[in-house]
């Protein structure tokens, strides 16, 4: 439509390779069509530009001259806006856009699109039309295979009704499976069924050559683990499933692909290792792989040359690239913090790849499962809604300081703030709130609470307690006091804001990197952060933790069964520990193992009916604080109180009950209206003056908020942290380095895989390290002065990373990529990745120097860039 009306459009991806590809796809069909991501820009003056959305962001604060032709913007994934990370550029591009500019939103899994329109509405002032269908070409149907068994079980069929029968039959299996087992543990099938046996073959091998015998191929194998991925495809080295011409095909389009390559990379074990099983017609894709050859897989299953493709569910985003058959190696996934069940977003995705419109009558998917699995999850997960999309709307310095800097009148950080979709959504649930406020007066104004004085004075009592044991727990959370009591076994009481789990058994504790902390969706997360987190057995309701991308787990509800989940939990939440401790069994997968923990600590309530006894701090703990102390004895004063007290052996339970009931729903109302006044843009505004303040104090600012040379600086660098950049920048720090430690030392600023090799630097490297994370800690030390909640050590860990510094030194300094990685064990697609964006924060950084007037810096961060750009590390993409 805009060709035909010759107007300028915008396409833009979260990702630089679905980019690539949709540059590619449109050229096809339009040829005047030009490409912008960080690294790479083609004809930018083509009527459809292609390009990330931070590139887009970017030209809105710049104010580009290309915008002022453009009638059209694109944005594909729009769910993406739901990214803790990356989601606010999606946010503040659609807020910055001229009302003049038409947009177009695309997704497959946002459940909440109309609310979504009803945003764009609200802020553009015109209407946005939702086109929506859930009407499939190409019909679904939905089996499950149990590891360790035989055959396939229908469970969805090609109309979306569910076969409860099928579903019994299946959980037969897993019984009989049981019995025969014996005394085995489920440990040990779980691996059979997934690395196989020499007589049998692994479950996988079976399900693929049954799919190739049945001419159900092509097929893509969805795993969670990118070595995972690999083990399969290598497990497939007896199949064959291409004819001698495909062979030669692939053989021919394969030498093609690394023909830009030299001699030394062609030889590299990730590119010589891939030709055998693409010959055969079966291939890898994950992140972890070369680009080049990701690329060459994609084009390889295109063409009908890869007939079963082992891949991550990265693989799911992008082109259309669909296969008549889709297999679920697991529905479990690992997602940083625990595992948990794949939400229905994320199966409708990846399933959404089986089905080849006009070429097949019907796609399948295939799920395997290891374990008893109960019905609503499946159910949930097959035919259940994504979750919806909610805003992760955040201030960053560098939106700040631009708008500060390149506001027109009309944009400033209030005007974001106001018409941001979280403010939308933040307003759209009052009139919810007001219903809730009403509905719980009214129960408070039925409860009968006779005798009131006296039962206000028992439960003042118990809040009393309740403080005072708060106040102590925090001061026993501290991990030196703490982890020294928290063995696995041992019962811990969990409370998370208003919901109390109860009590949980700890599995273990695992010390986390800040960045996994962020916010734990599909954990218990404190706002006080603590980089400790304690794998929890808790209470949680059926199917409580699978609704959803990355949904929260609940406790179950009142006179539900619920079951027995592992959730990682923050010690802040811990607000008891026991002196009890039970057995935990090693293996915690099948559901049995899980759900025998409950009925031991069920039966432990039983034999302790006045609740379970706690470690005191001082006889049991050793704690010789005098503070700790002091609580210690205010509990047990209030304690004696609260026992002495006529109501404590009182027989009327139910008034007791009453009145208690009266409480809670009177302090629920209080929190209610607390919510309904305290308006989060209120919340925004206080955030905003405090990060005002850290700007004013790292001189980005003057005292009437006027952009200063450093807060210039800061306003050209969004890859890395901008406040950490210009600090080296302005203390010399940069000053003293050639630029091969440049281009070392600002790696440590790009996000990426953590190496689990211990990182051995010399002294030309380890000396600006030190210099960079004492920088670090300083900004952190002044957020915190400046009231906003940073935790200096997690802040250090998470925005200094040196994993790949010897690595990019290296390949600086000029060796081959061979010699450059052999001392660390991230993947070779990661560390391509990874020196791509580099290359993109040293251009930056060059040009925050030039801003600035920084000749010398300037051209240190050019010859920096300058020695990363070679070899395979920019070796051009197959689709451009």
């Amino acid at each position: 439509m805009a060709f035909r009306d010759k107007q300028r459009v915008l396409y833009t991806s979260p990702l630089k390779a679905l980019s690539n590809q949709k540059y590619r796809e449109l050229r096809e069909e339009f040829s005047d069509v030009g490409l912008m991501t960080g690294d790479v820009t083609l004809s930018p003056n083509a009527s459809c530009l292609v390009m990330t959305t931070e590139i887009l962001r970017g030209m809105l604060y710049r104010g580009s001259e290309v915008l002022k032709e453009v009638s059209w913007v694109i944005f594909d994934e729009i769910h993406y806006m739901k990214d803790r990370e990356r989601g606010v550029v999606w946010e503040e591009s659609i807020i910055f856009l001229p009302p003049a500019i038409k947009m177009v939103f695309l997704s497959a899994t946002m459940s909440n699109a109309t609310e979504f329109a009803e945003w764009i509405c609200n802020i553009h002032k015109q209407p946005c039309h939702v086109v929506y269908t859930d009407f499939r070409p190409t019909p679904l149907q939905h089996y499950v295979f149990p590891m360790g068994g035989s055959g396939l079980y229908l469970v969805v069929d090609e109309n979306e009704q569910f076969r409860e029968d099928n579903f019994l039959k299946l959980q037969d299996t897993f019984v009989k499976q049981n019995l025969a087992d014996g005394n085995k543990s489920g440990n040990g099938r779980a691996r059979i069924a997934k690395s196989g046996t020499a007589s049998g073959g692994s479950d996988i091998y079976k399900i693929v050559k049954m799919i190739m015998e049945r001419k159900f191929q092509p097929v893509i194998i969805f795993s969670f683990s990118r070595r995972e991925c690999e083990q399969h495809a290598m497990s497939m080295s007896k199949l064959d499933f291409n004819s001698q011409e495909e062979k030669e095909v692939v053989d021919q389009v394969f030498k093609n692909a690394i023909l830009c390559l030299n001699e030394d990379d062609r030889k590299l074990p990730a590119i010589e290792l891939m030709l055998p099983l693409l010959q055969r017609g079966i291939a890898v894709h994950h992140s972890g792989l070369l680009p080049l050859i990701k690329e060459l897989v994609e084009l390889l299953f295109q063409e009908g040359l890869v007939k079963a493709l082992f891949a991550t569910e990265t693989f799911a985003m992008g082109l259309n690239m669909p296969a008549k058959t889709v297999v679920f190696t697991s529905v479990k996934k690992w997602d940083g913090d625990s595992h948990r069940y794949i939400g229905s977003g994320e199966y409708i995705q990846m399933s959404g790849r089986a089905g080849r419109r006009g070429k097949d009558e019907r796609g399948i998917c295939i799920i395997m499962i290891d374990e008893k699995m109960e019905m609503n999850i499946l159910k949930d997960m097959v035919l259940g809604k994504p979750a919806p999309l909610v805003s992760t709307f955040r201030l960053s310095y560098y939106t700040i300081l631009n708008l500060m800097s390149r506001a027109e009148g009309q944009f400033t950080a209030e005007h974001v703030i106001r018409n941001s979709f979280h403010q939308f959504q933040y307003e759209k649930a009052l009139p919810d709130i007001g219903k809730k406020v009403s509905k719980l007066e009214e129960e408070a104004a039925v409860l009968d609470a006779s005798g009131e004085v006296e039962v206000t004075e028992y439960h003042k009592l118990q809040l009393g307690i309740a403080q005072v044991e708060k106040k102590m727990m925090a001061e026993l959370m501290r991990p030196e006091r703490v982890l020294y009591f928290l063995h696995s076994g041992r019962l811990i009481k969990v409370r998370e804001g208003g919901t109390d789990w109860g009590w949980g058994v700890v599995v273990h504790v695992v010390k986390k990197p800040s960045a996994a902390l962020g916010s734990l969706p599909a954990a218990l997360a404190s706002s006080r952060g603590s980089s400790y987190i304690v794998d929890t057995l808790l209470h949680c309701s059926f199917g409580s933790s699978e609704n959803g991308s990355r949904p929260k787990p609940c406790p179950p509800r009142p006179g539900e069964k619920g079951e027995m989940h592992v959730v990682p939990v923050q010690l802040p939440l811990i607000s008891a520990l026991s002196k009890l401790r039970i057995a935990v069994p090693s293996d915690l997968r099948p559901i049995e193992a899980r759900q025998s923990v409950l009925l031991a600590v069920q039966e432990l309530e039983t034999r302790f009916p006045q609740g379970f006894p706690k470690l005191n701090p001082a006889k049991d703990m050793g704690i010789e604080d005098p503070e700790v102390v002091e609580l210690v004895n205010q509990i047990e004063e209030l304690e004696q109180k609260l026992f002495s007290h006529p109501l404590h052996k009182s027989q009327d339970e139910h008034q007791i009950r009453s009145f208690h009931r009266k409480a809670e729903v009177n302090h629920e109302i209080q929190q209610l209206k607390s919510k309904m006044r305290d308006s989060q843009l209120q919340k925004f505004r206080d955030e905003l003056r405090n990060r005002s303040r850290v700007l004013k104090k790292l001189g980005h600012i003057d005292a009437d908020g006027v952009v200063q040379l450093k807060g210039r600086a800061a306003c050209l660098i969004d890859t890395g942290d901008e406040l950490l950049a210009t600090e080296l920048m302005f203390n010399g720090t940069f000053n003293d380095l050639d630029h091969h430690q440049v281009a070392a030392l600002a790696s440590c600023f790009i996000p990426g895989d953590k190496s689990g090799v211990q990182i051995q630097l010399g002294a030309n490297l380890a000396k600006p390290l030190q210099q960079l994370q004492d920088s670090a800690r300083r900004i952190a030390e002044i957020q915190r002065e400046c009231r906003l909640e940073v935790n200096v050590e997690e802040y250090v860990e998470a925005a200094v990373r040196p994993y790949l510094m010897d690595v990019i030194y290296k390949w600086s300094q000029g060796q081959n990529f061979k010699d450059a990685i052999e001392n660390t064990d991230i993947f070779e697609g990661s560390i391509i990745r990874l020196t791509r964006r580099l290359d993109e924060f040293l251009n930056q950084l060059k040009a925050a120097a030039h801003a600035v007037g920084e000749a010398d810096l300037e051209n240190k961060f050019a010859a920096a860039s300058e020695s990363l750009r070679r070899g395979i590390m920019f070796a051009n993409s197959l689709y451009l």
